[in-house]
């Protein structure tokens, strides 16, 4: 049995998670063609994860219909070309005993945006320059973007019919866990926060009314899945403002998702609006997912500026979240669970091959240099 709690093994539903070390959704903007189709970039950067070690992989925010990408080059999975292509990145990852995880994206009035880090991002592209008109729950623009369209009821009955034919594929294309972004000001975040949200009808006003719109596209999505696949939730458990989203109603929707036929919850914040300071420091966003678990009795995973094993396993072991989700510090050190394994003195048995023999390679040398000529 595994010493440490990162390297116990989870079983949600059908899936049994080797640790509790998972990437979380990085988008990449990576998709020049603009069509969606996930390409060598995507295998190799989420595949050296698996490699190195990583219990979960999930994909970057994953459009369920190319106006709810974020920008032209996000990947989508609203057609078989996509959903063939992503098949070969999971065929990967499992090959390195790894789960792999989709998360599942809709941008609303954050869509539409210019590629990242060019003079434009932050504005919306132009339909004369392959952007398209964005949507969300009220005609409220997010700052530096035009104002949306707002859906009405056959628009929103069209968001959850993405959704569920989005996690079809997903399931057709061999993914282990479904997760629905409900964070960092996207569409269905947008229909969750005060902040966004001004309509009179019944997906606005209550918090029932708010959340309505997630609670069914989670019912359509377990449909659509079945019941052995694991479903997540991506959500922003504060705005970080008065008036906004919080943790109190969080862990409440949370709950209610949970009875809809989510699993489990993964907990970030921020994203409805800009300008917001907020104090950053390591593990900043544990204690909004302590509190979403311990109120709403929900499983969830913290993420957040969890940099080491020590501080990982010190999150997992107190019981404040069951697993961890890592985003920069993946991107600098892909093989953290290998590197997590040595630090703990966890033995493992999913060493990959190629890896282990440069490990025995070094532990002769130390040997060898210990006991002199």
């Amino acid at each position: 049995m595994p010493n440490s709690h990162l390297f116990k093994p989870l079983n949600i539903r059908k899936t049994t998670i080797r640790n509790r070390i998972w990437v979380s959704p990085m988008c990449q903007y990576s998709v020049d063609e603009h069509d969606g189709v996930p390409h060598d970039w995507h295998l190799v950067n989420l595949g050296q994860t698996a490699a190195g070690g990583a219990g979960l992989v999930f994909t970057e925010a994953t459009a369920v219909s190319p106006e709810g990408r974020i920008t032209s080059e996000d990947t989508g999975i609203w057609n078989e070309d996509q959903a063939q292509a992503w098949a070969r990145v999971v065929k990967f990852l499992h090959s390195q005993g790894a789960s792999a995880g989709i998360q599942l994206s809709h941008a609303g009035r954050k869509g539409s945006d210019y590629k990242l880090f060019t003079d434009k991002c932050g504005t919306t592209k132009p339909v004369s320059e392959g952007g398209w008109e964005t949507v969300a729950p009220s005609p409220l623009a997010y700052p530096g973007f035009d104002i949306p369209k707002e859906l009405d009821w056959e628009g929103i009955d069209k968001v959850v019919d993405d959704f569920a034919a989005a996690a079809q594929r997903s399931r057709e294309s061999g993914f282990d866990v479904v997760e629905i972004h409900a964070a960092h000001g996207y569409l269905i975040h947008q229909f969750l926060s005060p902040l966004s949200n001004e309509r009179t009808d019944d997906y606005g006003g209550s918090l029932e009314n708010r959340s309505r719109l997630l609670l069914r596209i989670i019912a359509a999505v377990r449909e659509a899945i079945g019941e052995e696949m694991a479903l997540f939730v991506r959500f922003s458990a504060t705005d970080w403002t008065e008036g906004g989203w919080d943790e109190h109603q969080n862990a409440t929707v949370a709950a209610w998702c949970r009875e809809a036929g989510a699993d489990f919850f993964d907990i970030s914040s921020g994203g409805i609006i800009n300008g917001i300071f907020i104090s950053v420091e390591p593990g900043y966003q544990v204690p909004l997912a302590e509190h979403v678990g311990r109120h709403g009795e929900v499983d969830v995973a913290a993420v957040g500026l969890i940099t080491t094993p020590a501080q990982a396993e010190e999150i997992v072991a107190s019981g404040r979240a069951e697993a961890v989700m890592l985003g920069r510090e993946m991107i600098r050190d892909p093989h953290f669970a290998l590197r997590a394994a040595h630090e703990l003195g966890e033995e493992i048995d999913y060493w990959t091959r190629q890896y282990r023999g440069a490990v025995y390679q070094t532990a002769v040398l130390a040997e060898s240099s210990r006991g002199g000529e």
